[in-house]
């Protein structure tokens, strides 16, 4: 791999800092973290409108319709004309709303998802901020979500919007136990919480060909789909998207909300996807690292970058593709399905370290897994409860 290539924004931020060479140290540190906040100001906002208009065409592909295609080439413009669009509608806020906290709803979602983007390795030498406990700092951020959600409902004095946010804050934090546990086994068999740490664990190759990614082990791929299946959730997407349910509670949290309020809800979902998606890509598979030795000499950061974009195309594609569930199917989902195998997967972590790690291990970590899944599958079958209906009519 060329050296030069793959550290080339590295370089680029040297020759930023070089003028301050002689300044103090606090200087140079503040003038560094601006660079980076900038930098991923930059390059997220840019993914966030190419891939609003990316995730209309896609969807209107797989239902078998236009997407959009009129504003600019391809329509490659429509996220500018919908940036217009938000910025000249009018702000409506309720009369009887608490003004306040109406107001700073809407920025604290915001703030706190671009702030989880910060500790994700996004390439060689290319971490943000790197601090050994970035995990933590991943979800002590992320949990204020809930509280902003809250904010939004209870502020617009509305009884929908109120309802929908109670709704999604029973969601989310059912499913933040089973996101945040199923990080657990990668942190405990790395042995650190630092993202830079756990991508570095997952380095190297069996026969040049097979990546040391987690996502390789059985522990590791049962992890890497519930904490998938949490990201959807986390994220509000469908098919768990029940807090703005149209049909029935209008547009959940963010019923009282309109112009660029409402556009920064919707900016900070697509953010915490990101932010989600460039998680998973840092515990499970691999991070940066190529999937097999042969191509080792494609710059570290485009191999982030295809990962994320194939994570958020199964968003994409889940979306166009499953229905919305009922409240109580997620509920009953994360307490009765989600939380057990998330605690299986520490144990079948602990089971592949101790057994060596070799396929003795492997063997036994999947054998763990089996067992655990169609034990809940046979004490959850619901073939029964989602039988065919039969409807009787009168006379």
């Amino acid at each position: 791999m060329s050296s030069s290539l793959d550290q080339i924004f590295i370089r680029i931020k040297q020759l930023l800092l070089a003028p301050l060479a002689g300044a103090p140290d606090w200087v140079m540190q503040i003038a560094s973290a601006l660079i980076n906040i900038f930098a991923l100001l930059g390059v997220f906002l840019t993914l966030f409108a190419l891939i609003s208009v990316l995730e209309r065409k896609i969807l209107a592909r797989i239902q078998n319709r236009y997407g959009p295609n009129r504003v600019g080439p391809f329509g490659l413009f429509q996220p500018v004309a919908d940036g217009i669009k938000m910025l000249i509608k009018e702000d409506i806020v309720p009369a009887r709303a608490d003004k306040v906290v109406h107001f700073l709803a809407p920025i604290l979602i915001a703030a706190t998802a671009i702030l989880a983007l910060g500790i994700i390795p996004y390439g060689r030498n290319m971490t943000p901020f790197a601090i050994d406990g970035g995990i933590l700092f991943f979800f002590a951020v992320g949990s204020t979500t809930e509280l902003a959600v809250f904010m939004a409902g209870w502020g617009s004095n509305n009884k929908f919007s109120m309802l929908g946010a109670m709704r999604a804050i029973a969601q989310m934090i059912s499913y933040e136990l089973p996101l945040i546990i199923t990080t657990f086994p990668v942190v405990m068999v790395v042995g650190a919480l630092s993202p830079d740490a756990i991508v570095a664990a997952q380095n190297g190759y069996s026969f040049g060909v097979v990546p040391h990614w987690f996502v390789t082990t059985p522990w590791g791929a049962a992890a890497f789909i519930l904490f998938f299946i949490s990201g959807l959730v986390e994220s509000n997407r469908t098919p768990f998207d029940v807090p703005e349910g149209e049909s029935e509670i209008v547009a959940g949290h963010m019923t009282e909300y309109s112009g660029f309020k409402y556009a920064t809800f919707f900016m900070a979902e697509y953010i915490g996807m990101f932010a989600i998606s460039g998680l998973a890509v840092t515990l499970f598979l691999g991070g940066w690292h190529a999937p097999i030795r042969g191509l080792e000499f494609i710059p570290s950061y485009v191999w982030f970058f295809v990962k994320l974009s194939i994570l958020l195309f199964i968003y994409i594609w889940v979306r166009g593709t499953l229905p919305r569930t009922r409240i109580d199917q997620i509920m009953n989902f994360a307490w009765k399905f989600m939380l057990p195998m998330a605690f299986t997967c520490i144990i079948a972590a602990a089971v592949w370290h101790y057994a060596g790690r070799g396929v003795a291990g492997w063997l036994w970590s999947l054998a763990v897994i089996a067992v655990v899944y169609f034990t809940l599958s046979t004490l959850l079958d619901t073939r029964k409860k989602f039988a065919t209906r039969r409807y009787r009519f009168a006379e």
